[in-house]
């Protein structure tokens, strides 16, 4: 049976810090997917980037970007997740591997705004593969439907236990 693992957290408490930590951990696994990341000009946050797990980059969401759609406000290219993101969790989830792994930064409302993304996440769900997600803590019909499954194993990112969270789960997941 696949692990599922979403790691729940409000905004800031390190969540993409420790996925990005987990990935760097398993040395085992093939890792697909992808993390996010703030874009900062002068301290203050404009944007967000999109990074695979292959390297490849692009601008996610921008507050120079018009939308729609917009999340708060930042303007998001829904572009950059069927570019990017959405290759490489379908064809995991069409012929998943024995060692691949996907990671996926984050289950949030900026990639959620593509209908594609939510089909690939779903597609993934019900594949043989096993996947760790991020997710936000604010309530979503689609994230909270997600939570709901009995398959899932939902784990609360906090600042007391963020350090510790991705060795923990490397060594379980090294050796699956």
């Amino acid at each position: 049976m696949a692990t599922r693992i979403l790691l729940e957290g409000r905004p800031g408490v390190g969540k993409t810090t420790a996925i990005r930590r987990l990935a760097a951990l398993l040395h085992g696994r093939d890792i697909v997917g992808f993390t996010t990341e703030e874009i900062r000009q002068g301290g203050a946050r404009v944007g967000f980037a999109l990074e695979t797990a292959a390297g490849h980059r692009a601008v996610l969401a921008h507050a120079g970007f018009p939308g729609p759609p917009k999340v708060g406000r930042y303007g998001v290219d829904l572009g950059v997740v069927d570019r990017l993101a959405l290759p490489a969790l379908m064809a995991a989830s069409a012929d998943p591997a024995p060692r691949q792994l996907v990671l996926i930064d984050e289950l949030g409302q900026m990639e959620l705004a593509s209908a594609s993304f939510r089909e690939a996440v779903r597609s993934l769900f019900e594949a043989d593969v096993d996947v760790v997600a991020t997710v936000h803590a604010h309530s979503d019909p689609f994230t909270n439907a997600l939570k709901q499954r009995t398959d899932i194993e939902l784990i609360a990112v906090t600042r007391a236990n963020r350090n510790a969270l991705p060795e923990r789960l490397a060594t379980r997941l090294e050796h699956r």
